[in-house]
């Protein structure tokens, strides 16, 4: 049977063993497929590319085997290279495997009636490795791709999860977000005993601004508003949009007092920034605080309530101000008489 024929080259000095060689190969694939070459620089002037595998003897004109088996391995990485030669020592079979060789052949016996099966062999060995090698990159390509495809997913939820809690318009968190990280900051001042301040925040005459400048000019006030906040936030505070023209400050391991001068200068920027925006049209911030030091609120939902209550006062009184909600009083203790 006719076998696909490869392209081999013979580097062999000795031309009666090349030709038997050559003769042996071409019998076994049914085409002449081998080429002789006797010089260690006759098999490098070749192109590499278009050999399949290389047959050489150990000892050449010009050089050695082992010499030869390094400049071709140089030129093209991946060549099978089978070393035919009369040189048995295990030492130098050991060496030219570790150099790159895929086979050593003793010339002993009738080791020319094996030379096409050893031919096979390697050719096949070639076939696995280049089969690996194409796996491996195919494998390579593909955790690439997962590896990207990853880091796009990730990165996309964390978008959405930016997006969803965040108000879109002044880029504050929403209020699903104000009331998530509400219960982590006070759960933090009930376990480590550290004080909370909770501002509620709404814009006078926000309303009146809105009808007469229109529903743009209300945005830029919102966004106003907005960047006035995150101007005066550290990094631990949370600033949020809590509905409407309402706004959310909290401020972790923050005194009253000085929660009160952040919020004074928050109020004077805030009325800096607008006066190109509204003109002669009455516009401010009012502002109600509570904490947990003085309040001694149940619950983070009670510490908000207790903020929309000390607002509400404020703008019961006229607007513009910053109040702090009533201090808790203090639990009655009883007194016992002395005894008589």
């Amino acid at each position: 049977m006719k076998r696909h024929a490869p392209h081999l080259l013979i580097v062999e000095d000795d031309y009666d063993t090349a030709e038997l060689m050559a003769e042996t190969l071409s019998d076994h694939y049914g085409v002449e497929c081998a080429t002789i070459v006797d010089r260690v620089a006759d098999a490098l002037s070749r192109d590499l590319d278009e050999i399949d595998l290389v047959l050489s003897d150990y000892n050449l004109p010009d050089g050695t085997g082992m010499e030869l088996v390094e400049a071709l391995l140089a030129k093209r990485g991946d060549l099978p290279i089978v070393m035919v030669t009369s040189e048995a020592g295990l030492d130098l079979a050991m060496k030219a495997i570790h150099m790159g060789a895929y086979d050593y052949v003793v010339k002993a016996g009738e080791y020319m009636f094996t030379v096409p099966l050893i031919v096979q062999k390697n050719l096949a060995v070639w076939e696995t490795k280049q089969d690996n090698s194409r796996l491996q990159e195919q494998l390579k390509h593909t955790l690439d791709e997962v590896r990207i495809k990853n880091q796009q997913l990730e990165e996309m939820v964390v978008r959405l999860e930016e997006q969803a809690a965040t108000d879109p318009l002044t880029g504050l968190a929403n209020r699903r977000s104000i009331n998530e990280q509400l219960d982590r900051a006070f759960a933090e001042s009930q376990r480590y005993g550290s004080d909370l301040v909770c501002a509620m925040i709404d814009l006078d005459g926000f309303k009146s601004v809105n009808d007469a400048l229109g529903h743009q000019a209300g945005d830029k006030l919102l966004e106003t508003a907005a960047r006035v906040l995150l101007a005066n936030c550290r990094r631990s505070d949370v600033a949020g949009r809590y509905g409407g023209d309402e706004f959310v400050l909290l401020m972790p391991q923050t005194d009253p007092d000085t929660a009160k001068q952040a919020l004074l200068r928050v109020q004077d920027q805030f009325k800096l920034a607008i006066r190109p925006l509204v003109g002669t049209h009455r516009f401010g911030m009012s502002i109600g605080l509570a904490c947990m030091s003085l309040n001694r609120p149940a619950a983070g939902e009670q510490l908000v309530a207790m903020a929309d209550a000390a607002l509400y006062k404020v703008k019961a009184e006229g607007k513009g101000g910053v109040y702090l909600h009533e201090p808790a009083p203090l639990p009655n203790r009883r007194v016992e008489s002395p005894r008589s």
